[in-house]
């Protein structure tokens, strides 16, 4: 296993954190339509209310394909984040791309305009922002924003997107804590302890 990056460098605490929805806040259903399925990730609440008691904003910026695929609609993206927010307490700003991948649009990630939208309602500048996803168009987005990354692996998340990200966090505790300017929290994973490729990539 590689070194543990962690608690390579410490930073101040961010204005603003921005979470991607699916696989990293909540269970990911591909394409999911139905608010009974959300289903959050272990210490989600935990790791949100944590940052709300610290003063610090948070959104979500999420890719939602399925309504450009014609999978689901608009209606639908709402009624499955309202659900997110019944279960996680609620949200400063909430972005979403509805577009199709071929459609070219600015917003979706790996684009950076999801965060640079976000930032600009919470009246704060990308540098002072920490996005928290689970896979690479996550980190590039981040990136290309200015903000800074931090990768929480799942089964979808490729070994070269661990190997490339700016810093990786075994769970959402982990990653807030590192949001946080604090050393303690999970260890990094290693891309040979990643489960096999699953899922969805929306």
């Amino acid at each position: 296993m590689e070194p543990d990056r962690l608690d390579q460098q410490r930073h101040a605490p961010p204005a603003a954190v921005l979470f991607d929805r699916d696989g990293t806040l909540v269970h990911d259903v591909p394409y999911n339509r139905d608010p009974h399925k959300v289903r959050p990730v272990e210490g989600a609440r935990e790791a949100l209310d944590r940052l709300r008691a610290a003063g610090v904003r948070i959104g979500v910026v999420t890719n939602q394909s399925g309504v450009g695929r014609g999978t689901m609609g608009s209606v639908d993206v709402y009624r499955v984040n309202r659900r997110v927010e019944e279960v996680l307490g609620p949200f400063d700003v909430w972005r979403v791309c509805p577009h199709h991948p071929d459609q070219g649009c600015r917003c979706r990630k790996p684009k950076p305009g999801l965060i640079l939208s976000a930032c600009r309602a919470l009246r704060v500048p990308p540098s002072s922002v920490v996005v928290i996803g689970d896979i690479g168009s996550d980190m590039e987005a981040a990136q290309r924003a200015g903000a800074r990354g931090i990768l929480v692996p799942t089964e979808v998340t490729l070994p070269g997107e661990v190997n490339a990200a700016p810093a990786v966090a075994r769970d959402l505790r982990s990653a807030v804590a590192l949001a946080l300017g604090e050393i303690e929290g999970g260890d990094e994973i290693a891309p040979e302890d990643l489960p096999a490729v699953a899922g969805s990539r929306t």
